[in-house]
Formats: structure tokens, sequence, C-alpha cells
């Protein structure tokens, strides 16, 4: 089994909007149109078996409407986490309504929210989601798309580690895109998942494959950000690694069955 563990879909009628604004503000194409019969469509051509959404509330007031799209779009291949804007109210409402969703993590974005990803005033956000058995995924490094500072650093992220020891955290784009010695240096080896997501291309196989072979190929979860990388040949890169089959497996599939509690599907 193949689990894309970071992709990310919009409303149909909101992805003609925001891919294309996305995609000129960072200065990049996209895959698919951002809809979710597009990454369908990229999933069968890659042979992707499940893929994770990871919405964004970039307004506190969007957080309640964009987490009822997500549970609404789930089915057997789509899988969604939630989003919670910190400056969003009734947050405690809303990781309640998402755990009795099915909902299996919330995914912050520091940089598009606005605020640091270990700032205490958050840690009451963070307790509540991991209290629900819930996990989360923070993009981490520099985001392209937009202008310093970094909202979230390795260094805040082993923070995070020393805060909520063995809590399920996965940062996004392998610990911290384009802070590849701060992620050697303060994440390697500590208890948090690692994504490929948009990596690949910057650190090539020489790269990926250091961080791999010295975090550990439990601690990887394959991702794509999708509609922002193509699907299938991120799957081939992963493939190509000079890793053992078994490790290839765990990186592609097997990590994030387990940490989502898949069980035998």
């Amino acid at each position: 089994m193949i689990i894309d563990i970071h992709t990310h879909c919009f409303p149909d009628k909101l992805a003609t909007r925001a891919v294309p604004y996305l995609a000129a503000q960072a200065g990049i194409p996209a895959h698919t149109d951002g809809t979710v019969k597009a990454l369908k469509d990229s999933m069968k051509r890659a042979g992707i078996d499940i893929c994770v959404l990871q919405p964004i509330a970039t307004k506190p007031e969007q957080t309640p409407g964009v987490n009822s799209w997500a549970v609404s779009v789930q089915d057997k291949s789509i899988i969604s986490f939630g989003t919670i804007h910190p400056d969003y109210p009734l947050w405690q409402d809303e990781i309640r309504a998402l755990s009795d969703a099915g909902i299996r993590g919330v995914k912050f974005h520091p940089d598009y929210q606005n605020f640091f990803a270990d700032s205490p005033k958050l840690f009451p956000i963070y307790e509540a989601i991991f209290n629900r058995d819930m996990v989360i995924l923070f993009h981490a490094g520099i985001d392209i798309g937009l202008p310093s500072p970094c909202h979230c650093t390795p260094a805040m992220l082993k923070g995070l580690t020393d805060a909520f020891p063995g809590a399920p955290i996965i940062a996004a784009h392998m610990g911290g895109y384009l802070l590849w010695d701060d992620v050697k240096h303060y994440l390697i080896g500590r208890d948090i998942y690692l994504d490929t997501s948009y990596s690949f291309a910057d650190l090539g196989p020489d790269g990926m494959t250091e961080i791999v072979k010295t975090h550990g190929a439990g601690k990887i979860l394959f991702g794509t950000d999708s509609p922002w990388v193509n699907q299938r040949k991120e799957i081939f890169n992963i493939r190509s690694l000079p890793l053992e089959e078994k490790d290839i497996n765990v990186i592609l599939g097997g990590n994030a069955r387990k940490l989502l509690k898949l069980g035998e599907i």
C-alpha cells in the first residue's frame, strides 16, 4: 500500500482561483487543478492507494468551514486532516468535533497562519489535539511563496519534541525545507516524523538518503505536496534511493498506516 501523507485540494469553485494564484506566488507549476477529482486521477496514474489532505485555514473564521469540507470529501482513498487557526476562539469545540468525526490529525502552517510554532500560546491547542490521540503535521522550513521570517524552524520543532515527548508530530518537507543543516543538527534521531514532500529536487538522492539513514526509515513518511509535484515521479524518486526494500516499503506506506492506525485496509 502506498500512502501520500501530504496533499492539497480545494473545493472545486475555489480551486480554479486558488491554484493559479498560489502557483504564480511561488513561481512553480501545478501538476493538477487542485480538485479532489484531479488528485484521484493522479493517484491512479501513480499507483497510490490513499492520499491525506492537509487543509489550512488562513483566517480564524475559515476554520469550521474548511473542516466541514474536509470531513465531507473523505472516502476509501481520501483521508483528510483538519485545520485549527490559532486565533479561532472556539478551537476547543472544533478539535472535539474533528475527533468525533474521525479526523486523524491537524495541519498547521505557521507562515500562513502567522504564528511561531514554538509559541507557548499554542501549547494548550497542541495538548488538546494530542489528548484526542491525533497527529499534528507542521509545514516546516522556508515557504518559497512567502517572505521571511520562517515561522517553523527545526530548532522550534526540537523544542516541541522536548515539550511534548512521544507526541505524534510530523515535520513536513524533510524537517525544514532549505534548512537542511538545521534539520541535521536539531532533528535527526529525535522522536519526530519527517515527510518527503517537495524535498527531493533540492536535496537530491544523496541528501535524501543521508537523512533517511541517519534519522531512520521508520520515521520517514512519503509525501508529495501535490499539486506542486508529480506524484508518479516522486514514487520513482523514492524507489531509486539506495535503501533496502523493507525501508522503501515502510516509507511509502507502512509508517503512515501505523501512525494513522489504518489497520489491515
